[in-house]
């Protein structure tokens, strides 16, 4: 569809006055079906809230060759002589619902998001630990992890702190110490944030923030150009048309297919293998895909600490695949059985096409595909444990983010035998994952970098596909340019106006 069609197309809904003042409005890919803070971490969430609502004790420096870790609301922390690690916090902070902010909230935060009570994401972070948190006073905390964990304090980036009062339940208006608080969220429509009196830090330029949801990327980039938006965080190559508003980023996200391996036929090596050899990766790249997305061979981007050079994409070979299927079924492997692939709606640019296109790729390969398509809340039902009873062989589609420098981000809870979104259970995975977590310096490199190895030589865990490239399209009165973070938390304090 051509640029005059989808704004012909569009003449109902948008309007063509430019919004004026420091009101904006940011028109995402995705709805939310949830504003609870420790989901903030899942990137259809963390784009509203994390840090503009909820914010956290320590915040990842993602601005490019960076990679520090910044004081957020605690302002310093030290290891201790037993390995522990104590957080010194701001003090003088509020809720955005007036109360103050003392260690007790941190405590119960942290014990919140990872009670079993209560289905947060932040555990998977912490998975293969003990973590104990020990209020010392008002606005001093301690946490003693088991085995220690060298990088705790980047860990503790991912914790949202809410009042010590918020139950152990999702919550519908998230209360937090940010910026910003929400002030309307009427479903599948719209949601508000609105600058708040009383924040602790410096005043943001944004003064409310007005999320709208088109799942189609052409409308989004049209809703910029005409004004009906200011900002549009995600749209596809092919609309990336002007340079004074569209701007390509790095994009800490990986697309990748998880497969499970207690299903026949995907617990036969040699289909795994003959999954990864039936996809032409390159084929995308400049097509569907922008160019500068890179064949990924692990879950997270060569950026990161622990990336082993020497792992190869595996070459396109369908008539390969098609002998390994073979000898597999000569033994009985059910290699003919329908297997389902699952993706999430609009999830990123040209997903449809991309999905449809693998699908034929593996059928022409041999394999018996059905594409399914589903909306958030119910994709993550397949996504994290415990995983849909009775479903038989299905590959889920997915994207992850891991956009802090460390495998640690990744691996537990990915392929750990108790990973809550693991398809695998491997002892010597296992043991290599809590040997590099606890692990410092060189050694730890080379044991992340032995893991991606064994897990993508030996164990053909998933099909690592593509590192992502993103595009945005900006508003020519705003003052923002995107950066790694952009796909998973958009800071409205870091937007200003020209």
């Amino acid at each position: 569809m051509g640029a005059a069609a989808v704004l012909a197309g569009l003449s109902v809904t948008v309007g063509t006055a430019q919004a004026e003042g420091t009101d904006i409005k940011i028109v995402l890919p995705e709805d939310l079906d949830l504003l609870e803070p420790c989901m903030a971490t899942r990137s259809n969430i963390g784009r509203v809230i994390f840090q503009n609502v909820s914010e956290t004790l320590t915040e990842y420096d993602a601005r490019e060759g960076s990679g520090g870790v910044l004081p957020r609301l605690a302002e310093t922390w030290e290891q201790m002589p037993d390995g522990s690690w104590r957080f010194h916090l701001r003090q003088g902070v509020t809720f955005s619902d007036g109360s103050g902010f003392d260690a007790q909230d941190v405590k119960h935060s942290f014990e919140r998001a990872l009670s079993d009570k209560i289905s947060c994401e932040t555990p998977r972070y912490f998975g293969g630990m003990t973590v104990q948190a020990n209020v010392v006073d008002d606005h001093t905390i301690d946490f003693k992890a088991d085995p220690v964990q060298p990088i705790l304090p980047l860990l503790m980036s991912m914790v949202t702190i809410v009042p010590e009062e918020t139950p152990i339940e999702f919550v519908r208006d998230p209360i937090g110490t940010g910026p910003y608080k929400v002030t309307e969220w009427t479903p599948g429509q719209r949601i508000v944030l609105t600058r708040r009196d009383g924040y602790w830090g410096a005043e943001p330029k944004v003064t409310s923030a007005t999320y709208l949801v088109r799942s189609d990327p052409a409308v989004r980039a049209a809703m910029v150009q005409t004004g009906e938006a200011d900002l549009a965080p995600s749209i596809s190559l092919v609309d990336a048309t002007n340079p004074a508003t569209d701007f390509p980023y790095l994009d800490s996200e990986t697309v990748y297919l998880r497969l499970m391996h207690d299903v026949p036929p995907m617990n036969d090596v040699r289909v795994r293998r003959a999954l990864n050899m039936a996809i032409d990766r390159q084929a995308f790249i400049g097509t569907l895909l922008p160019e500068g997305a890179e064949l990924a061979v692990a879950l997270f981007p060569p950026t990161t600490a622990g990336w082993n050079p020497n792992v190869k994409v595996p070459a396109y070979d369908p008539e390969g695949a098609k002998k390994l299927l073979a000898e597999a079924k000569a033994d009985g492997v059910p290699v003919d059985t329908q297997i389902r692939l699952i993706a999430r709606t609009a999830q990123f640019p040209n997903i449809t096409e991309v999905m449809e296109a693998m699908q034929q790729m593996l059928t022409d390969a041999g394999f018996n595909v059905k594409l399914e398509f589903r909306e958030v809340a119910e994709h993550e039902s397949f996504y994290s444990k415990p995983y849909p009873k009775d479903q038989g062989p299905y590959m889920l589609a997915a994207m992850h983010d891991n956009s802090r420098g460390d495998p640690a981000f990744t691996m537990y809870f990915k392929y750990d035998s108790e990973g809550m979104q693991s398809g695998i259970a491997d002892p010597k995975a296992d043991d290599l994952i809590a040997r590099a977590s606890a692990a410092t310096g060189d050694e730890r490199a080379k044991l992340w970098q032995d893991l991606v190895a064994y897990l993508h030589d030996d164990v053909v865990a998933d099909v690592l596909l593509f590192h992502m490239v993103g595009y945005a399209r900006v508003s020519e009165r705003l003052d923002f340019k995107p950066s790694i973070a952009t796909n998973g938390q958009l800071q409205l304090s870091q937007i200003g106006f020209k």
